[in-house]
């Protein structure tokens, strides 16, 4: 008989995947409270109850680590949560800064049949609306490129692949700048004092961003403006 998962734990589950796609070290139980908004002792009772249950590897001060049970599940929440993601901006009209918090309650849903079919009915889409990879019903994904906007120099023409900070604030700061997935940039100017970046837009606009906006724009291998 198949486990079965409260939200609770599949929203730990999913945070340690997150939280493991950034390093190749175990992932921490400070860094684990801190994105599910928990305590200290929160955290290390449900590490135990998801190290019962062989989700993950945890010993105390050393890290967490999915296992490979733990692996797919993450994977599969991660695909219904960006499925929803795409069905919500793509045919109900909701804007990319509003599906995340709607998704979040979506992605509970257990029906396998019901998500084949949403991905089916969405053409099999590969990324999400902030440009992350979704996986697809084996849970293989694509990988986004690992350049930033803040690592380009002068002369450089890339387009944005995505968007590393999704919070609402982000994205309508980025919707204010007609700046979003696919826009092309070239960066004309980096300025010394604070490392903010003058850039073009395709339909020639120019723009000041601060580098912490720039850091936050993941973007594809850039090419020479020569």
């Amino acid at each position: 008989m198949e486990q079965q998962h409260s939200v609770t734990e599949e929203n730990y589950i999913k945070a340690i995947f997150h939280l493991s796609q950034e390093t190749d070290e175990a992932v921490s139980t400070n860094a684990i409270a801190e994105m599910v908004g928990a305590s200290a002792a929160s955290v290390t009772d449900m590490m135990k109850r998801l190290r019962e249950k062989r989700i993950i590897e945890y010993e105390r001060y050393r890290g967490v680590r999915l296992t490979s049970s733990g692996d797919a599940i993450a994977r599969q929440l991660v695909r219904r949560h960006r499925l929803w993601e795409v069905f919500l901006k793509e045919k109900l009209g909701f804007s990319w800064d509003e599906v995340h918090e709607i998704a979040e309650q979506l992605e509970h849903i257990k029906s396998d049949l019901l998500i084949d079919r949403l991905d089916s009915l969405l053409a099999y889409p590969r990324f999400d609306p902030h440009g992350d990879p979704i996986p697809d019903s084996q849970g293989k994904m694509g990988q986004l490129s690992p350049v930033r906007l803040s690592s380009l120099r002068p002369g450089d023409q890339s387009s944005v692949q995505a968007v590393a900070d999704t919070s609402v604030i982000f994205l309508q700061y980025l919707d204010q700048l007609k700046i979003g997935i696919g826009s092309s940039l070239i960066v004309c100017e980096i300025h010394e004092y604070d490392k903010s970046i003058l850039i073009e837009t395709s339909d020639g606009r120019r723009l000041t961003i601060s580098s912490k906006a720039a850091d936050n724009l993941v973007v594809r291998e850039p090419s020479a403006d020569k």
